[in-house]
């Protein structure tokens, strides 16, 4: 990997370790340098290079310093000798960034700090300086003085119909689009500004042409830390390179509910201690690159069966089981550095009984628990006051208000930023907001600009952006982490490696849960050339929830003409669908080709894309192979674990009914050639 831009990586720092709850500060550059040549992979002197391929040991539970923790802080001391990017601690910085915070905060007025706590969103799509989309851009960052922004990707304009809609309005950015509207807004901001973007799975969770990892769930299947640290570097070193400084991830949610329809392959998995240990090597990982990382969504969504983006979920767990469960990788995280955490629009009257109060609004929640008891220091962040568990419980500025009146520090993505400005304003006008309070949230604001160097530099090259964007050394990686997650359920009949010669026919079922949404990347778009490339008579068929019955029978029919049957499931928990199951004629279709497939003596192969939860209608078919993603990596990996081309060795992050329990997986070796 080349070094991204000196222009964003200049800010010194010293060495700061976060293990358990002890910090150690200082190192010389002596030990610097021979920590770089001794432990840190050739990602500085082999451009182009991964430092994944130089294999480090990992404990699979974290210790007090684990293997993947000192090449963190390898990586941490040798930054400014090497002109890589570097995060550091709270209160970790020197004497001129020091100087940059208290200056500021003592010149900024009243309003201009109320400003400091908006972050409005941008889309990562070509945007000219002379155009209405940029024109209220740079209003927000330079009228009113908005301290940072989040990044999303591309949006079509969908007709607004009825009975037949499969259009999709979400889609990739660009990189280059994005490096440069972020760089013409910085030079419009009076006070650098923070950017962030919800990288769940790498820079490619927003952007096309950047690495794309496997969602959380993969590597919880993978259970290796060190790809999930490799992983957070990767991640850091791309977004740093567009002028990207805060992740919202990880996710560290547990998701022990089967029905959740937000979180499921966003998690890690539903084992508390694993998700932590996990969510600590990313974190580790995004900071050795110079990122800001965020644990989501506080104090724990992963148990809710709503989808906040609809409505408000509500979680009646005691305290007792909500520090046994969704508070344990919180803790984890922050002891493993985490520099912000961002809150959920949930309700949970165990911490506050106040009636339709979500985190977001609770004082308790928010300054209570988690500023007093876990003793976090660093940014709080709401989620996106867009959505509907929030609101449509209030209006814009009162939501803005009783966000920063609760303990946040900046709010995200509002339905109106000009009215949550003015909401702020109005809270302070009335007292129920003291300066001292707005001081103290933009003094942690200023303090992570400065960690991020934006007091000397805002700018990126987008010269150099390339260089370090999409390389073919973080794609080995992402690549390495699809394949070993693959885990396979069952496989009754031995047909796993597919036993098919190349001249067999194959049919293969592309099997969606609705046509709709699939902006992102086509279901099957991939797996399908991948199977044509080793049984060149493949016979492709799609199916949806839309597929006429007597289409499903003639399916059926002509299924015993094949020698083999493959079939691609995929299933999503989308943002604002609530939906996550496949419909009922299809996996009856499934389970009937099961029982006839027995009787012709075909192979039988099913693939789940997507929500690994679909396993629980479809545990009577034969074979069964789990990848926890879609899109065109998951795609061709599946492709090849059915070839038998590479190993299957995954684990079940998480328990799939009595039949598929926490931790169970089939191995299996590669084919002979």
């Amino acid at each position: 990997m080349a070094p991204p831009p000196r222009s964003v990586s200049s800010v010194r720092v010293s060495l700061t370790v976060t293990t358990a709850q002890h910090i150690v500060r200082g190192a010389s550059a002596r030990w610097a340098v021979w920590l770089t040549r001794r432990i840190i992979p050739p990602v500085v002197a082999r451009r182009g290079r991964s430092s994944y391929h130089r294999r480090v040991p990992v404990n699979r539970v974290r210790t007090s310093f684990p293997s993947f923790t000192v090449v963190a802080v390898a990586l941490l001391v040798a930054a400014p000798l090497l002109g890589l990017p570097a995060a550091q601690d709270n209160g970790g910085l020197d004497a001129a960034a020091q100087r940059w915070v208290d200056d500021t905060l003592q010149r900024l007025t009243l309003d201009e700090k109320i400003g400091q706590l908006l972050v409005p969103s941008f889309r990562a799509v070509y945007t000219s300086s002379d155009s209405e989309t940029y024109d209220e851009l740079a209003a927000l960052v330079g009228d009113h003085g908005a301290g940072g922004l989040i990044m999303f990707g591309s949006r079509t304009p969908q007709p607004r119909v009825l009975l037949n809609p499969s259009y999709s309005r979400s889609g990739l950015g660009d990189p280059f689009d994005a490096a440069s509207l972020i760089n013409r807004l910085q030079a419009a901001a009076p006070v650098p500004l923070l950017v962030a973007a919800d990288f769940e799975t790498g820079a490619g969770f927003r952007l096309r042409g950047t690495t794309t990892f496997p969602p959380a769930m993969a590597f919880g299947a993978a259970g290796d830390p060190r790809l999930a640290a490799e992983a957070g570097r990767i991640t850091a070193a791309e977004a740093r390179a567009m002028g990207v400084h805060v992740n919202f991830a990880p996710v560290v949610d547990v998701n022990n509910n089967p029905r959740n329809p937000v979180i499921n392959i966003r998690s890690f998995g539903e084992d508390p201690a694993r998700v932590g240990a996990l969510a600590s090597a990313y974190i580790e990982g995004l900071r050795a690159g110079g990122m800001l990382a965020t644990v989501k969504h506080f104090p724990g969504h992963g148990d809710t069966d709503v989808d906040s983006h609809l409505g408000l979920p509500i979680i009646h767990h005691p305290r007792e089981r909500l520090d046994r469960i969704e508070l344990v990788p919180f803790r984890a995280g922050i002891a493993a550095g985490a520099d912000a955490v961002m809150t959920a629009h949930i309700e949970l009257p165990a911490l506050d009984p106040t009636p339709a109060t979500p985190a977001t609004f609770s004082g308790p929640i928010v300054q209570g628990l988690l500023r007093e008891e876990l003793a976090f220091d660093g940014l709080v962040f709401t989620d996106s006051m867009r959505m509907r568990a929030v609101s449509e419980l209030v209006t814009p500025d009162v939501a803005a208000a009783r966000a920063v009146i609760a303990g946040h520090d900046m709010v995200l993505h509002s339905p109106d930023d000009v009215a949550a400005l003015a909401g702020i304003r109005a809270a302070a006008a009335a007292g129920d907001l003291t300066e001292e309070r707005i001081d103290r949230s933009v003094r942690r604001i200023l303090s992570a600009k400065a960690r991020m160097g934006l007091h000397r530099e805002r700018a990126v090259s987008l010269t150099a952006l390339p260089d370090v964007v999409g390389t073919r050394a973080h794609a080995e990686v992402a690549r390495e982490v699809s394949e070993r997650a693959l885990t396979l359920l069952k496989d009754d009949r031995s047909t796993v490696p597919l036993p098919a010669p190349r001249d067999a026919s194959i049919l293969y079922l592309s099997v969606l849960d609705y046509p709709a949404g699939w902006g992102i990347g086509s279901p099957s778009r991939t797996f399908i050339p991948e199977l044509e490339a080793r049984w060149p008579d493949v016979t492709a068929i799609e199916l949806s929830d839309r597929t006429p019955l007597s289409e499903i029978e003639l399916v059926r029919e002509t299924a015993r003409r094949y020698d083999a049957v493959v079939a691609g499931v995929f299933v999503r928990t989308a943002s604002f669908s609530g939906r996550m199951d496949l419909a009922p004629a299809l996996a009856d279709l499934l389970v009937a080709l099961a029982g006839d497939t027995e009787t012709t003596g075909q192979p039988f192969v099913t693939v789940l894309f997507g929500n690994p939860y679909s396993a629980g209608f479809l545990a009577d078919l034969p074979a069964i192979l789990v990848t926890y993603g879609f899109y065109d990596l998951v795609e061709a990996s599946a492709a090849r674990a059915v070839a038998g081309e590479i190993p299957i060795h995954g684990r079940l992050p998480v328990s799939l009914g009595d039949a598929f329990p926490l931790g169970h997986g089939l191995d299996r070796s590669p084919a002979a050639p």
